[in-house]
């Protein structure tokens, strides 16, 4: 199958792309699209997170759950929306905390873009979703391909792996701590922030952890 896709992506996920699960999940995607419903988020932007972010350049995974699911926010970033979209409550929460570990200024946007060009790689673990209907594409194949993702990553060493609530730290379980650094804490919600996502230095810890194996670090 010719999936358009970053060519390191490509060569790596190849055996995945022709399995029965794929398949199935790319004809229900397009039928979804060509149906005349409003699915996010664009075409062109499912793999973004991948044409962005090559494999060879990936230096941090950060795993979110779903697309958001209202008009002029997904572009294929977890967290990440376009200008002039508001700035959504879990990423205002994730720039207090970048204020507040390495004290840089407040950030007006909310397009994490230059952290994918940095080689963090930020992965939803559904890569599409019905406009206005949260996880409606949740158990259609894209769970088995991100895994599929997480797992070509882990045969790396020297990844940092920020895992924020409880679906992102199953999501990669497999990880093995002892080759790379995996930060934990609960996720940026407003709803539970406070209980731990706040203080976490997850910024300043993974660019130390960088910085200490040679890699260049993330300027967040």
């Amino acid at each position: 199958m010719n999936v358009k896709i970053e060519q390191s992506w490509k060569d790596a996920l190849s055996a995945e792309f022709d399995k029965d699960y794929f398949i199935k999940l790319t004809d229900f995607v397009r039928n979804e699209y060509l149906s005349g419903k409003t699915v996010y988020p664009a075409p062109a932007n499912i793999f973004n997170a991948f044409n962005l972010c090559p494999l060879d350049n990936v230096k941090v995974v950060i795993i979110g759950q779903d697309p958001y699911h209202e008009p002029g926010q997904a572009h294929g970033l977890c967290f990440s929306v376009l200008p002039p979209t508001p700035i959504p409550p879990s990423l205002v929460n994730i720039y207090k905390e970048i204020q507040n570990d390495l004290g840089r200024p407040s950030i007006t946007h909310g397009d994490l873009t230059s952290w994918a060009q940095q080689g963090v790689l930020l992965l939803n673990a559904t890569l599409t979703v019905l406009a206005h209907r949260a996880a409606s594409h949740v158990g259609r194949g894209w769970e088995q391909f991100t895994d599929a993702v997480i797992r070509t990553v882990a045969t790396r060493d020297n990844v940092v792996y920020m895992l924020w609530g409880s679906y992102a730290q199953r999501k990669a379980e497999f990880v093995d701590p002892n080759k790379n650094l995996i930060l934990k804490s609960v996720h940026p919600s407003p709803l539970s922030a406070s209980r731990g996502f706040f203080g976490n230095h997850h910024f300043s810890r993974a660019n130390q952890y960088l910085i200490a194996h040679g890699k260049t670090p993330i300027d967040w």
